[in-house]
């Protein structure tokens, strides 16, 4: 907002714009101080002048004033013009009319109206004063006096007030005199304030500079520099602590970014590396059956079965990856209430003939509902159960199944008696197309995207997804879901 009257663009600089903003604080202040301080000393001035000319007033006494051979004759000093009489107004008031008892020697009497005349003649208006301007046009303070009666009653004439008058001009001179000192020594103390202000702003600002400096070289490799946050300075120290969470922030999300990349690098490789295998493999075939092999019905039936797995192979791929990008994306759920417990009995029959020999164990609570997508909560549950039965042994292998009711939701955990899971790999076997039994993955089958796309699934419903496993003693996957709204 622009306090001055006219448009008036402040330097850019944050040192000079507080410097002039504060000048011109500093100067509507002392402006107000010198219009008070005026008005003040105006009424105190005005105050005196008045109680020292009543005073003046009554010490002359009424009988005198009626013949003006009795007044005091004004004082000659060395031939010069005469004083006393100069210096003030003497008039009387009868009926309403002022009369000039001096004459010509002193000053012109002001004649006021008759309503101040009435207003005057109570006793408690007496003490006041009037300034008002006499017939030469000069300013007069005028103050009054009880007045007497002349001998022989109403006939002769009865005076009423005496009133007397000083000019206003000393006071004026000595009013604007004041108000000039006091507009000098305004205009010493701002330029004083000036200089000192200004190496103060300049000392205060040293901090908010060294930020500065600092920001101008930081750049994408120095992302670790931090600023010092404690500068003695309450705004500058928060100012210096957000800059440095800034950073912090944008450090983390650079490291996201080259995380991001590195795995979308490894993805794009690993991709291309589980299609071209069966590509290559179909293309062997390919060229197997064109060189004659085709008119060999041994040759022929082995090479289709082969090829044909292949495609299937590639079709399995490409249907996780697919469904990967969609997961990636806002993932469309159907989500409703679900029993888990009969959902998971349901699949009994099925996970049974996929544990072939294996003892399977399911240990079940009841009535467990939950908020989930059905059809995707059951590809979870076959993934990890599929996971189980290719790190079991097909005779002695061991799964075992159990649901319960936690306190703050629902825990599904799926447990093997496997090899296990060395420790350094644990933090792996989520990413996608990882597999610590490369040739015994690609012999199942399997990309190692089962483990990735069920952790996306699980991140949709809002639930996790962890493993617990020790080597040589199984393994253990632990879905939860959180408790249903």
């Amino acid at each position: 907002m622009n306090i001055l009257p006219f448009k008036w663009k402040l330097p850019q600089s944050l040192r000079y714009q507080l410097l002039v903003r504060m000048l011109l604080i500093l100067s509507f202040i002392l402006f107000i101080i010198g219009i008070l301080q005026f008005f003040v000393m105006k009424g105190f001035l005005y105050q005196n002048e008045a109680e020292t000319l009543q005073a003046r007033l009554m010490s002359i006494p009424a009988e005198r004033l009626i013949n003006e051979e009795n007044l005091p004759q004004p004082r000659q000093e060395n031939g010069a013009e005469p004083i006393f009489v100069q210096e003030f107004s003497l008039g009387l008031i009868e009926d309403g009319e002022a009369s000039n008892v001096l004459g010509e020697d002193g000053l012109a009497v002001p004649q006021l109206s008759e309503d101040t005349y009435e207003q005057m003649m109570e006793p408690e208006d007496l003490q006041q004063h009037v300034v008002t301007t006499d017939p030469n046009g000069n300013r007069q303070m005028v103050v009054f006096r009880p007045a007497f009666q002349r001998p022989g009653g109403v006939e002769a004439g009865d005076v009423q007030i005496i009133q007397m008058g000083v000019s206003t001009a000393p006071l004026q001179q000595l009013l604007w005199r004041q108000l000039l000192i006091f507009v000098s020594l305004s205009a010493l103390a701002l330029a004083a304030g000036l200089v000192i202000y200004f190496s103060v702003i300049r000392k205060t600002l040293r901090p908010l500079s060294n930020i500065v400096e600092s920001v101008k070289h930081m750049n994408a490799d120095r992302l670790d520099d931090r600023i010092p946050d404690s500068q003695g300075q309450e705004e500058i120290d928060r100012l210096s602590r957000s800059f440095n969470d800034m950073l912090e922030r944008l450090n983390e999300s650079f490291e996201q970014e080259k995380e991001t990349k590195e795995q979308m690098r490894r993805f794009i490789a690993d991709a291309s590396h589980e299609l071209r295998t069966p590509i290559t493999s179909v293309h062997g075939y390919l060229e197997v059956l064109l060189r004659g092999a085709a008119q060999k019905p041994e040759q022929l039936s082995k090479a289709l079965h082969s090829m044909h797995g292949e495609t299937r192979r590639v079709m399995k791929l490409v249907e996780e990856l697919l469904l990967l990008a969609k997961l990636d994306q806002t993932p469309e759920l159907e989500l409703q209430h679900t029993n888990l417990s009969m959902l998971i009995r349901d699949m009994e029959p099925q996970l049974a003939f996929l544990a072939g020999n294996r003892h399977l164990v399911m240990d079940l609570a009841d009535d467990v509902d939950i908020m989930c997508d059905a059809d995707k909560t059951r590809q979870v549950i076959l993934n990890l159960f599929h996971n189980a039965v290719e790190h079991t042994d097909a005779e002695d292998g061991k799964i075992e199944l159990f649901l319960e009711q936690t306190g703050d939701g629902v825990q599904l955990r799926i447990q093997d008696n496997g090899p296990g899971i060395r420790a350094e790999n644990q933090k792996h076997i989520f990413d996608r197309f990882y597999r610590e039994d490369s040739s015994r993955s690609r012999r199942s089958g399997g990309a190692g995207l089962g483990l990735s796309i069920s952790r996306s699934i699980m991140d949709a419903h809002h639930g996790g997804i962890s493993v617990e496993s020790k080597e040589g003693t199984g393994t253990t996957f632990i879905l939860y879901w959180s408790e249903m709204d």
